[in-house]
């Protein structure tokens, strides 16, 4: 469905009453998750509501996962331990767990004005470059 389209079929869907207008995300972030790395599409948002359509895209059977971290440090910096990131060092936003490979699942979340670090959190996943920066504007 084109941008045009689904904004159309939004708006239908709200006058309707069907959707509340609250539930409508104001910014769609696709997030791409290969082997070994995490792309954004667009790479910023500005503060509100924003989703997160997360899709696996690995080769193989690998399952990923999507968490979305408050931070000002450097995406590649973050403390590790036995492979996996201390998420308790930070304020985590949200997560989108157990992705399996080919699969595609939403985030909604109301972000303020920062810097995020949004990460795979699977064991080695970080350390292999499954990390990326977010910026939120006002």
């Amino acid at each position: 469905m084109n941008d045009r389209s689904h904004t159309v079929f939004v708006l239908a869907a709200v006058a309707l009453g069907v959707v509340p207008l609250s539930s409508y995300a104001d910014q769609t972030i696709h997030v791409k998750l290969s082997d070994n790395m995490i792309q954004l599409d667009p790479g910023t948002a500005k503060a509100g509501r924003v989703t997160f359509e997360v899709n696996n895209a690995a080769n193989g059977k690998t399952e990923h996962e999507f968490v979305v971290l408050r931070t000002d440090l450097d995406d590649a910096h973050l403390p590790v331990d036995k492979g996996l990131v201390t998420e308790s060092r930070f304020r985590k936003m949200g997560e989108v767990e157990d992705l399996a490979q080919g699969s595609t699942k939403r985030l909604s979340l109301k972000l303020a004005p920062g810097r995020y670090v949004l990460i795979c959190n699977r064991p080695g996943h970080y350390e292999m470059g499954m990390h990326t920066s977010f910026v939120v504007a006002r």
